[in-house]
């Protein structure tokens, strides 16, 4: 076991190399000057040029010049940005919570929801309610993300009035940053205001989770039912039926722990398209995290910004494919016995 998590790690770091070096490149082809597109900073006087002309070796070869600019992303040294003069590592600190926050809600309610309805659509024989439910599925997949957010924001936001349409907590709430996830902070506030802060936060963040959750519900559903209606066919579930196990334990003990397997599988393989939907949804709903930054950044070509966005993404991404990979290992009884008898 320790030899795979070494090589899982190996795989992190030659994966992130190469992401760096994708960015090394970019970087020299920016339309902007060298400098200001290491360090953000427009007009340098003569000190600051030397300074970053030393931190970044840019008299030296390409190849001591990727080396600096490694050592100074590794570092935290991610310039400032070229239009609020801030850090980029204090923006993307302020920016990441929101992204995690709205992410881990939508995929709690696809997997939530989802499970549930690929049992139902695996066990069911009434034929209407499976194909509903696939009909259902194949619609949500095939639907585009940016009409669905603005859709729901008509109906649900400006027609019926029922949701908030855009941005995290009403302006008139002031909580304090504790963890930086708006959920959690507003329950931790000693504000008198903090249950109904926190029921607003919650309102506002429905709508964007739940267009964001679309995708991997659907996902989950047809991976759930193809997984069921396979394992429901094995040699053990037909021992636990003859034993005269009651469906609903054959299913909840023996049937849907190992078909969550294959779900948590394709769930890492699928972490890309959810990012990019999630900078969509961000953006249709102002919600105040790293795609709506990013994307704000590449409107107004803030070079650091864009390279600070698209290291973080693709870092978070590479990260929670290789710890899913790992979980689904750990889970899988084939894969544990395939790595045991590698070792």
């Amino acid at each position: 076991m320790i030899r795979y998590l070494i090589r899982r790690l190996n795989l992190f770091l030659a994966t992130s190399l190469i992401l760096f070096i994708v960015m090394f490149i970019a970087v020299s082809k920016f339309p902007v000057d060298r400098i200001a597109a290491l360090t953000g900073i427009q007009q340098p006087t003569a000190q600051q040029v030397t300074r970053i002309t030393q931190d970044y070796r840019l008299n030296d070869g390409q190849i001591s010049q990727f080396i600096a600019y490694l050592q100074q992303r590794l570092n935290g040294e991610l310039g400032v940005s070229s239009t609020s003069q801030n850090l980029i590592l204090d923006e993307l600190t302020a920016v990441l919570p929101a992204s995690f926050e709205l992410g881990f809600f939508a995929g709690l309610i696809a997997v939530l929801f989802g499970i549930p309805l690929g049992v139902l659509a695996s066990l069911s024989t009434n034929k209407i309610t499976q194909h509903s439910i696939m009909a259902i599925t194949l619609t949500g997949y095939s639907i585009p993300v940016f009409w669905l957010g603005l859709t729901l924001s008509l109906w649900f936001g400006v027609q019926l009035g029922w949701l908030p349409i855009s941005g995290q907590i009403n302006l008139l709430y002031e909580i304090d940053s504790i963890t930086g996830f708006l959920l959690i902070d507003t329950l931790l506030s000693d504000s008198k205001y903090a249950l109904s802060a926190f029921l607003d936060a919650l309102q506002h963040i429905i709508l964007p989770a739940v267009t964001l959750a679309v995708l991997p519900f659907t996902v989950v559903v047809r991976i759930t039912r193809s997984a069921m209606m396979t394992i429901m066919e094995e040699t053990y579930i037909k021992a636990a039926e003859a034993r005269g196990l009651h469906t609903s334990t054959i299913v909840l003990r023996h049937a849907l722990p190992n078909a969550f397997i294959p779900v948590l599988k394709n769930l890492g393989l699928m972490l890309g398209a959810f990012a990019s939907y999630a900078m969509v949804v961000e953006v249709i709903f102002s919600w105040p995290g790293v795609g709506a930054w990013l994307v704000s950044g590449i409107y107004q070509r803030d070079y650091t910004v864009i390279q600070g966005g698209i290291l973080s993404v693709a870092l978070i991404i590479i990260f929670l494919s290789i710890l899913i990979e790992i979980m689904h290992t750990a889970l899988n009884p084939i894969s544990r016995k395939e790595l045991y008898a590698a070792n």
